[in-house]
């Protein structure tokens, strides 16, 4: 299950990055399309899937080495669901929303996996 873990912390990391990247330059075009949209919805599935991988790690008893790893992932996680709750209705304005909250997920995803070793 840990290399499970650590396999799909790097897809969450490029697909995160992936996502944010393509939903900010289709915004300036012609707005989000469908791969954009699966791309940002594989994005958030990633990420969920990667909690609940360390949580079943937990539940084996196999914990990280520095205890801010499961802030990071939290924070990752809460990133992820905020436009959900946030975003404007306007199209282009959530996907401005949802494509810096990828981002940021990314950004959180490597500071996680550098706290998880």
């Amino acid at each position: 299950m840990l290399t499970v873990h650590h396999v799909n912390a790097f897809l969450v990391i490029a697909v995160c990055l992936c996502a944010g990247v393509t939903g900010l330059i289709v915004r300036r075009g012609r707005g989000a399309g469908r791969a954009t949209t699966h791309l940002l919805a594989l994005a958030q599935t990633l990420v969920v899937a990667q909690v609940l991988f360390g949580l079943l790690l937990l539940a084996d008893h196999r914990r990280a080495a520095d205890k801010l790893h499961y802030a990071y992932g939290t924070f990752t996680l809460l990133c992820v669901f905020a436009p959900w709750m946030y975003a404007p209705k306007e199209p282009r304005r959530r996907l401005l929303y949802f494509s810096i909250a990828m981002l940021l997920a990314a950004a959180l995803g490597v500071r996680a996996y550098m706290t998880a070793t």
